[in-house]
């Protein structure tokens, strides 16, 4: 089995600074393996010791993102290589551009069975990344994965939802966006990051990639700061628990309206 871990690269929101227009100024932020993506590697080292797989990191963006310092803090997680698509063209973009590159690398890598991810980027955090790759690849895409293990002939998924726990037996390739809870993340220890620097990685050129075209244009507009007065000045009546509550979800129901 090859299992693919989709990662991003990215600067750590903590280091940022929000202007007085809403505009963020990253200038200061490190960058870092997103937050929510050490779950995916451990799901995938996990799944491919049971299996007897191989786990490949992928990743793409800004010329940046390739750096001695990058590739030991991803290929330190449980990768048996890593795989990389750095261009500046890449440089801020969209979760829809950064899925078809990643798709055009998915196939160059080849026979791939499984792309594990986290639920979202640390920095953007808008959670479409994966599905919109499951979609480029004409795959089954599943969000809100807790746990992934070898199965008859494919693997068995639990996904943690609303309802319920749902447990799948799935065949075929597919692609898995790992809930931020599904498992603790090993920390990479001294013996990991040295043997990092021995692991093979690639770096595919963009121009070499079949990444297809896309005809939409996403500008931004306008960046402002949420308005959080409806948040403010909320005082909970201590002396009565009932009412306190109903006096948040009031508060909280006011705060959606606005």
């Amino acid at each position: 089995m090859k299992i693919v871990v989709a990662y991003k690269w990215a600067p750590n929101p903590q280091d940022a600074d929000v202007r007085p227009d809403g505009s963020v100024d990253w200038s200061r932020a490190k960058s870092a393996v997103s937050e929510y993506d050490p779950v995916a590697f451990e799901l995938a080292r996990r799944l491919a010791d049971a299996m007897g797989g191989e786990v490949v990191g992928l990743t793409a963006g800004a010329a940046s993102i390739d750096t001695p310092l990058a590739r030991k803090a991803a290929l330190s997680r449980g990768l048996d290589r890593l795989v990389m698509v750095a261009d500046d063209a890449l440089a801020g973009a969209d979760g829809t551009r950064l899925a078809g590159v990643l798709a055009a690398a998915v196939r160059a890598i080849g026979d791939v069975d499984v792309v594990l991810a986290g639920d979202s980027s640390v920095d953007v955090a808008e959670g479409q990344v994966a599905m919109t790759l499951a979609g480029e690849l004409g795959w089954l895409g599943l969000n809100a994965v807790s746990s992934v293990t070898a199965g008859d002939g494919g693997v068995v998924v639990e996904r943690d939802l609303p309802s319920g726990v749902a447990t799948l037996a799935v065949t075929g390739a597919v692609v898995l966006a790992a809930s931020s809870d599904a498992v603790v993340a090993r920390v990479p220890g001294m013996k990991d990051i040295l043997g990092a620097a021995k692991k093979p990685v690639e770096v595919l050129a963009l121009g070499d990639l079949a990444v297809p075209a896309t005809e939409v244009a996403l500008v931004t507009l306008a960046t402002a700061k949420p308005d959080t007065g409806a948040r403010q000045g909320v005082v909970l009546d201590g002396s009565d628990p009932a009412a306190a509550v109903a006096q948040l979800v009031g508060a909280l129901r006011q705060a959606r309206a606005l």
